[in-house]
């Protein structure tokens, strides 16, 4: 008798995906599907909470391939040519295989590579002087320390974006220099001359979809430029690299830079260009980093190498974790380049062939941001193209919008950032002097900053109260009643109140809400949040609230919750306010510093 190998669960029937949303919406219990589990991110793309085989996913062409031989860029900011060469050779001993020169004086390209090796090294500069001189001695100098010309990689940048962008100057001759800087570099094939970066966008506060759709516009404007000078729109496509910038969103980035890789060969196909040959490299951003428990900065790094990586990119450049407000030290500038090699060489993401291509969540998403970036370039193209749209400043309004709404997100922290408005870290002290006061919006020109400036002013301002107070102002939690909810608001509030950067003191658990209204009425502190239930509330808020201001008019007090039918009362017997899940931390928190402020002020008067 023969026997066949059944395989595993092959006595189950395969479950469709209407049998699992039926069992979806019975856990739902009538809540919205929509509302609850699909995700709406700022780039206007809807991603379901999952697919399987039946969703018809039309997947995109060209999105690139895995870069087995990815390059990891250090940056390298050039003073003199002696001490950036040493800086240089360091770094190739540290592993680093791609250099990043950000000149702003002429050197000489022999002292500046002298000793590194450029048949491995990448070498890429970031030039504003006498660029032609500076190109032509280096032609020079690599084509004698080449064994093959091929063997040249990197890239100039001439800032021909990025110094528009910020400034809304056009240097008139820049497309004249570019040009005869790609006839020097003609016969060095892996070298690139022509490099479009868009990382401005995503740091003053632009989508996904804007970064690419205006660095796609940008790339237009070039080419016809170079068409202008006699240079065919070929030669820029094989001349080309592209930056973009690293958001925090670990899927939908991925889904980015395969969706430019698709929409490069789309835009080549429009000047009858079949086939290019362009890097692509990512710069993780500066939205995304922190001044505040600076350290996460290197988590952050982290998931956005990967994002980048698994996006099929060629080079990566980590800037430092304290960037933001420090020249990088030698442990900061080693950090950040062991996290493209520990994810190249130990995690095999450089190793492994396209390890996201299929995966219906990251197709899907791929295939959204391509369509919804086409959509916006052709917008603006129709809007006179990238030079036209941003003197009419539509580029820089578009931008605001969702910067807004990003900046909106973090203030109710519903876009966390931990360190700054989740979890920070109240142990820490941080120099008044490396905190950003409130920016100014300049809407002519784009200007990149960190998401948490508004955050970070508000902690300046901490920092100047305790240089004037002489104390760190101090932060009570008051809490009476249900032992689980109280214990739940005091750690919510805990974690609310700690941005301010004030001293939060541990939850002082009262027997009743009398004994708790007046030992914090008595205390040292300057603010004090009642702690406890729904249902204690009802009985007891406003005894605590009448209990407490009749004893002090001076503290600010606060109510960890929201119970909407006794608010009004609550608020006319003294209460300053409540906080809960809904609460703007910016808001709460700038209430309760000026009312400090006022306090010390009136104090200074009288005395």
């Amino acid at each position: 008798m023969s026997t066949k190998k059944k395989t595993l669960f092959s006595n189950f029937n395969p479950v469709t995906k209407s049998e699992w949303l039926e069992k979806v919406n019975i856990d739902l219990k009538g809540a919205d599907f929509n509302k609850k589990l699909v995700w709406k991110n700022l780039s206007a793309i809807n991603i379901q909470p999952f697919y399987n085989t039946e969703d018809a996913l039309s997947y995109l062409k060209n999105t690139g391939e895995n870069a087995q031989a990815l390059v990891n860029y250090r940056s390298i900011k050039v003073t003199a040519a002696d001490e950036a060469n040493a800086l240089a050779l360091k770094a190739e001993e540290e592993g680093m295989n791609g250099l990043v020169f950000q000149l702003d004086e002429t050197c000489s390209p022999s002292e500046l590579l002298k000793g590194i090796n450029l048949n491995t090294t990448a070498i890429a500069f970031v030039i504003t002087p006498n660029t032609i001189a500076f190109a032509t001695d280096f032609f020079a100098y690599a084509k004698n320390n080449v064994t093959d010309t091929s063997n040249l990689k990197g890239y100039f940048d001439l800032g021909m974006v990025s110094n528009y962008v910020t400034t809304a100057k056009l240097d008139p001759q820049v497309f004249e220099t570019l040009t005869k800087v790609m006839t020097l570099g003609k016969a060095f094939s892996n070298f690139k001359c022509v490099t479009i970066s868009g990382t401005t966008f995503l740091d003053s506060g632009a989508n996904q979809v804007q970064e690419i759709a205006y660095t796609l516009n940008a790339l237009v404007y070039v080419i016809e430029q170079c068409e202008a000078q006699g240079v065919s729109a070929e030669s820029v496509f094989n001349s080309l690299h592209v930056q973009l910038a690293i958001g925090s969103e670990y899927f939908v980035e991925m889904g980015k830079y395969r969706a430019l890789n698709s929409l490069l060969h789309k835009i080549a196909e429009t000047y009858g260009v079949s086939k290019i040959d362009y890097t692509l490299t990512a710069k993780t951003s500066v939205w995304t980093k922190s001044v505040t428990d600076a350290h996460t900065n290197m988590l952050r790094a982290t998931t956005e190498a990967m994002s980048a990586i698994l996006g099929n990119v060629d080079g990566i450049l980590v800037d430092a974790y304290d960037s933001e407000f420090n020249a990088a030290s030698d442990f900061s500038s080693r950090i950040s380049g062991n996290i493209t090699t520990i994810l190249k060489e130990e995690s095999y993401f450089g190793k492994v062939s396209n390890p996201v291509d299929g995966s219906y969540y990251i197709e899907e998403v791929s295939t959204q941001i391509a369509q919804k970036a086409l959509d916006l370039f052709k917008e603006t193209e129709t809007k006179g193209g990238f030079v036209a749209a941003f003197e009419k400043e539509w580029i820089q309004e578009q931008i605001a919008e969702i910067r807004q709404e990003k900046i909106k997100l973090i203030s109710q922290r519903r876009l966390p950032m931990v360190g700054v408005n989740k979890y920070p870290n109240l142990m820490e002290t941080v120099n008044a002097k490396v905190l950003s006061s409130l920016p100014e919006n300049h809407l002519k020109v784009l200007t990149p900053r960190r998401a948490a400036l508004e955050i970070e002013a508000l902690r300046k301002i901490s920092e100047a109260m305790v240089g004037e107070a002489g104390k760190r102002p101090i932060i009570e939690l008051a809490s009476f009643g249900n032992l689980t909810m109280r214990k739940a608001r005091a750690a919510f509030a805990y974690d609310f109140m700690g941005v301010s950067g004030f001293n939060v003191w541990q939850e002082q658990s009262y027997e009743s809400a009398e004994l708790a209204a007046e030992a914090s009425a008595k205390s040292e502190s300057r603010v004090v949040v009642i702690c406890s239930s729904d249902a204690d509330y009802e009985v007891n808020a406003l005894p605590f609230v009448k209990k407490f201001r009749a004893l002090n008019r001076d503290k600010v007090l606060l109510l960890a919750g929201n119970p909407v039918a006794i608010l009004d009362d609550l608020i006319q017997a003294g209460l300053d306010g409540c906080i809960h899940m809904k609460s703007d931390v910016i808001d709460t928190i700038s209430k309760v510093q000026n009312k400090i402020q006022k306090h010390i002020n009136s104090s200074a008067v009288k005395s």
